[in-house]
């Protein structure tokens, strides 16, 4: 199992993580907008409501790890293969077996008589903080759209200046492996030979008592430091193979891998266009390509090598763009069949406010887990968990402020909608009507 294998589960855990939170979300907003509510008719309410959302995000998925594991290999084919197993896997629990056993547990009298026991009674600090201030974020799109693009431009200027550190993974390098007389936690190895300078080995075992190290530029004289290093750890060490290796991810890997996540972007297109409309699916993968690029880019600013755990990290953020994306503007179209009145702008705002607390809960989480990683983890998983943190305070950025603000602007009534800047108009005696420069009444 690749890492970028391991990846694709990862993900597919987060996204059914997230279903649950949009389900439990929207159960909240049912509790507290009925005049004579109960948790189990909430709860049932929010897997009804949520269910396009899950199913849009998890369909796009799965076409996008379908067209990886038809069009791609090696790593990447095996992050499609995961993927999908992880989604398919995901549907069923979150659609099918948490219902279940959430509706049995809201069921129980001693639950019913307890309604904040099941935690649907409240509907959150996040969601009263916004229902209180009400903020009109998607006043001026075109600011927002302005400062994605200048951290994209910063961060492609990092590739330009900086360049990409690509790893053994492209690059090749050379490869040695040992027989050692008492067996070596690759984890070790791997500590060690850090602190010998050699902090982008790949060590790996093999079989009962043997060891792989892997590195790029490696010199004889490196070599003999490596041996040593690995004699400390191991007793009485044996040299059973030493030989130069190509790139892993060779010429042809990488074209195919570019041909798949192309088709796979293409297909996400289609399928919103058709499932929304076309400009919610243009602003989706433009947001995507937002994320991958700053993400890129904030790795070649710091120096960070473009190896195969960046790759199963830039997979990872990938999805979980577009999930973000998909559930804000499953809640935008939910809200344009209710309301053909309001404009666009603010049916935007509106959604964008009701679908943050999903966000907040989904987001800080994995925060908290990816931050403990990044500070207290090794050296590659502190690299994949600091890749993942950009990537998902990036993708949350984006998808609220990029893509809402790219929808709005290719939105095709948006000129017919937008108001003059200052139209206000002195409300008539005994009346408290003020039309506000957002087209709503207050």
């Amino acid at each position: 199992m690749t890492l970028p294998g391991l990846a694709g589960f990862v993900l597919a855990i987060g996204m059914a993580v997230d279903a649950n939170v949009l389900v439990f979300e929207r159960a909240r907003e049912e509790y507290a907008a009925r005049s004579r509510p109960s948790p189990r008719s909430a709860l049932t309410a929010g897997f009804r409501g949520a269910l396009s959302a899950i199913a849009d995000s998890n369909l796009t998925t799965l076409i996008a790890a379908g067209l990886m594991f038809a069009f791609a290999s090696g790593p990447v084919r095996g992050f499609g293969i995961t993927l999908a197993i992880g989604v398919l896997a995901s549907m069923v629990s979150a659609l099918l077996i948490s219902r279940v056993l959430a509706e049995y547990a809201v069921g129980r009298p001693a639950v019913f008589r307890r309604p904040r026991v099941t935690g649907i009674a409240g509907t959150g600090w996040v969601r009263d903080r916004l229902l209180r201030r009400d903020p009109f974020l998607m006043r001026h799109p075109r600011r927002w759209l302005a400062a994605s693009a200048a951290l994209a431009v910063l961060a492609a200027s990092g590739i330009l200046v900086r360049g990409l550190d690509f790893g053994i993974e492209f690059t090749g390098g050379r490869l040695i492996e040992y027989a050692t007389s008492t067996p070596v936690d690759p984890d070790r190895a791997r500590t060690a030979l850090t602190d010998a300078g050699f902090p982008r080995a790949v060590v790996q075992s093999s079989g009962d008592t043997g060891l792989t190290v892997r590195a790029e530029n490696l010199t004889n004289s490196d070599e003999a430091t490596v041996t040593e290093t690995v004699s400390a750890l191991g007793g009485e060490t044996k040299k059973v193979r030493d030989e130069l290796i190509g790139p892993s991810m060779g010429d042809e890997l990488r074209r195919n891998a570019l041909i798949a996540l192309s088709l796979a972007l293409g297909a996400q297109l289609l399928y919103l266009a058709v499932r929304f409309r076309w400009f919610f699916g243009t602003a989706a993968v433009v947001a995507l390509a937002h994320d991958a690029v700053i993400l890129i880019g904030a790795f070649a600013w710091l120096g960070k090598p473009i190896d195969g755990v960046f790759l199963a990290a830039l997979l990872t953020v990938i999805g979980y763009s577009v999930n973000d994306s998909v559930v804000l503007f499953d809640r935008v179209r939910e809200l344009l069949g209710r309301d053909r009145t309001t404009p666009f702008p603010r049916l935007t705002n509106r959604a964008i406010l009701q679908t943050l607390p999903r966000t907040v809960n989904t987001g800080m989480g994995a925060a908290f887990i990816l931050t403990a990683l990044a500070v207290l983890a090794d050296d590659t998983l502190a690299d994949f968990a600091l890749a993942l943190l950009i990537g998902l305070a990036v993708g949350t950025y984006s998808s609220v402020f990029t893509a809402a603000s790219l929808t709005i602007e290719l939105h095709p009534h948006r000129k017919a909608s937008r108001p003059s800047r200052f139209t206000r108009r002195r409300s008539s005696p005994g009346q408290n009507t003020v039309s506000t420069s957002d087209g709503a009444a207050r």
